[in-house]
């Protein structure tokens, strides 16, 4: 309480001096108010252990600011300050009440997330503003005269504030260089009352009470507590449009600043403790407490990091350390306004030119020094000179501007590509012939695979279509997988239009895989495709359900292209039909065949499981198999699919060990089992018959093992 009562009072006279100096006990008592408000319904609601609110800096930037725009009559003509003050409690009500919205919408994780070169140059600008605020009332510059003016001018200054905000800022400075039990600002507010009475056998006139500009003055609440609870409930009942235009935009932004200020000092709060605050939660319990400081007049505020500091210190770890806080500033204001209005102006002015200090993040001229950092500074250096030059309100708008541009520049920072390849680089799964694959080698560069990664909008666009551009005027099939696609916007689907477009006029054709279809939080991007007309029946962009199944479609498009020979497939192979065995004469082939068997599988019908162990060789006469490996949890990793003329089970056929997948029949099948063990005699009556299968085999193998590799390369490129 001794922390968070002078600066509440210092900011509530900041707030309320912008109307005149006569207004400073209002403000003090303003300040004072809120304080007792915050301090009981905040931890109250908001439940964050050892969290102390109170009335801050940003709620007094942004209050002075608005006061002083309606005085000058920005908004249409000037307003006095009785009609001002109404407002002002207004925007402390609609900042409360936006605060509850952003905790029920779920926006405690959002508010978060705001980039930290905003934060950095809002508060910077804040404590700008405060500290262009106080100099005047340090040197006790009269009202009308410019704070460079009254500077300039040593005669106009009032040495006796001035000697006690010196003092309070060095004794402040100085204090933790010698204790810090006792919070310096509880000490340089001491220092402060005994300089300016040390001072009164020299100047009588200090001890005067009353119009003594040089201290808060007495402190007096308007009514009764319950005639002010009433005339705030009353004045909402005559709320007007014209009023509500002038301070929605500076509700909203107190609201922001409040949030983001309580919303930092949890998660310091969080790294002291090892807890987590519910940002959510805090939100709403802030919006409480700001609109229980509505109803008592008094000013809003945000969780403050010294008081929280100095409560957790001193062992408040848990909300009811915040509650009495609350309830010892209800205390002081009945027991103790008389010696608070003996608090010098010039002690709170240098209380807050130390806070003002402290808040303006010197570290940004560090961004300087290295390339990276000049846009981030720029960002700082933006939201400060809008906040001087115009006001903070308007500074507001500019951060969430820079903080869209923030974002946009990461988005388009960010590779969209996460992967490139063509056709002859990354084939299917398909184990397909000698002749097949020939041809997929030789003109599998006319099909292009791209996996796609991130935001696809109208920052990243250019960058996709400039890496396109070449294969886009050269390929003709091109297959972009979208598994890694976060989101898509119009301006994506119109390039992707575009694409596919140029690719038709080649008679080419645009694929996509992969599609998001996560309907909780809005991905479903081949039902969005299809409502803006990209997919259709005939012309349209086709879609896979699987890369896999693209990738088969489109190597069957190049072996048609270059007309590839189509063997009957309801025909059964013979054993001279098969590719391993090209090259062996009739008696070498009868040889072979007394040592096989036959096997006839249904679909989803396994030849064997991982695990199993065999020596036999598969050949398929008929149909097609796939080999698939288990994972754990049940699931299965697709490795190849196997068709006619191919075989499968050649590891344990050279080496005789356990079988390293399973393998089960995609359709009907008819397959040759050639044992090894009966193979072995038959080759030793033939020895060209055993060395011309291994060697087939093992040019088979070398051909798998360098297209793995080469996938293997491509995956990981980096």
């Amino acid at each position: 309480m001794l922390v968070a009562l002078p600066s509440s009072a210092a900011f509530g006279i900041v707030v309320y001096t912008t109307l005149g100096p006569e207004y400073a006990g209002q403000g003090a008592m303003a300040g004072l108010a809120g304080a007792a408000a915050l301090g009981i319904a905040a931890p109250l609601f908001g439940r964050t252990a050892g969290l102390i609110s109170a009335p801050c800096a940003p709620a007094a930037a942004v209050l002075s600011a608005l006061i002083a725009g309606l005085m000058a009559g920005q908004s249409d003509v000037r307003m006095e300050p009785a009609a001002i003050l109404p407002l002002v409690s207004l925007t402390v009500l609609f900042a409360g009440g936006l605060q509850i919205s952003y905790g029920l919408l779920g926006g405690g994780k959002l508010i978060k997330f705001i980039p930290y070169p905003v934060v950095s140059g809002y508060l910077s600008s804040v404590g700008i503003i405060i500290a262009l605020g106080q100099l005047p009332k340090l040197f006790g510059i009269p009202k009308g005269t410019s704070l460079l003016q009254g500077i300039m001018s040593p005669a106009t200054w009032k040495w006796q504030g001035l000697v006690v905000g010196i003092i309070t800022m060095a004794v402040m400075a100085l204090a933790p260089l010698v204790t810090r039990r006792i919070p310096a600002a509880i000490l340089g507010l001491l220092a402060g009352i005994i300089t300016y009475f040390s001072m009164t056998p020299f100047c009588p006139e200090l001890l005067n009470s009353t119009h003594n500009p040089l201290i808060i003055g007495p402190i007096q609440a308007s009514g009764s507590f319950i005639g002010i609870i009433s005339d705030r409930v009353t004045s909402l009942a005559h709320l007007e449009i014209s009023s509500i235009k002038r301070i929605l935009v500076p509700a909203l932004t107190l609201s922001a600043l409040l949030s983001i200020d309580t919303l930092k000092t949890c998660v310091g709060l969080d790294a002291l403790t090892r807890n987590r605050h519910n940002s959510n939660r805090e939100l709403i319990g802030q919006g409480i407490g700001n609109l229980s400081s509505f109803l008592l007049g008094g000013m809003p505020g945000a969780g403050t990091m010294g008081p929280t500091l100095v409560n957790l210190n001193s062992g408040g770890r848990t909300p009811r350390a915040g509650i009495m806080e609350g309830a010892f500033v209800v205390l002081a204001l009945l027991f103790m306004s008389p010696l608070i209005a003996w608090v010098p102006i010039g002690s709170l002015s240098g209380i807050l030119l130390v806070i003002a200090w402290r808040m303006f993040d010197r570290s940004m001229f560090r961004l300087l020094s290295y390339p990276a950092g000049r846009l981030d500074f720029t960002v700082i250096a933006g939201v400060i000179v809008v906040a001087l030059t115009v006001d903070l309100i308007a500074a507001s708008g500019v951060g969430i501007a820079l903080a869209i541009l923030l974002f946009i520049r990461e988005q388009i920072k960010a590779p969209v590509i996460r992967r490139k390849c063509y056709l002859n680089q990354m084939s299917s799964k398909i184990r397909r012939r000698s002749t097949e694959r020939d041809i997929l080698s030789r003109n599998g560069d006319q099909a292009v695979f791209c996996e796609l990664q991130g935001n696809l909008f109208f920052g990243t666009t250019d960058q996709l279509f400039t890496q396109l551009e070449s294969d886009l005027r050269t390929k003709t099939w091109m297959l972009l997988d979208m598994r890694h696609a976060s989101s898509i916007d119009y301006t994506a689907v119109h390039l992707f239009e575009q694409m596919h477009a140029q690719l038709a006029e080649r008679g080419g054709q645009l694929l996509f895989s992969g599609m998001p279809s996560a309907l909780l939080d809005q991905r479903d991007f081949e039902r969005y495709l299809a409502q803006m007309g990209i997919v259709r029946d005939r012309d349209g962009v086709k879609i896979a359900e699987t890369r896999e199944e693209a990738l088969e479609w489109m190597e069957q498009q190049i072996l048609d292209k270059a007309n590839a020979i189509i063997i009957d497939e309801e025909q059964s192979l013979n054993i001279a039909d098969f590719e391993l065995f090209h090259g062996l004469d009739k008696s070498a082939l009868v040889m072979l065949e007394s040592c096989m068997e036959e096997l006839s599988l249904q679909a989803g019908e396994k030849a064997f499981t991982q695990g199993d162990y065999g020596d036999q060789l598969f050949l398929i006469r008929k149909g097609s198999v796939k080999v698939m490996l288990p994972l754990e949890g049940g699931k299965r990793h697709h490795i190849a699919t196997i068709e006619r003329g191919g075989f499968f089970g050649e590891l344990a056929f050279l080496d005789s060990g356990v079988r390293s997948a399973d393998v089960e029949a995609r359709e009907a099948s008819e397959i040759f089992i050639l044992s090894r063990s009966r193979f072995d005699s038959v080759s030793q009556t033939s020895i060209f018959l055993g060395e011309h299968v291994f060697v087939r085999l093992a040019l088979v193998i070398s051909e798998r093992l360098r297209q793995a590799d080469l996938e293997l390369r491509i995956l990981e490129e980096r």
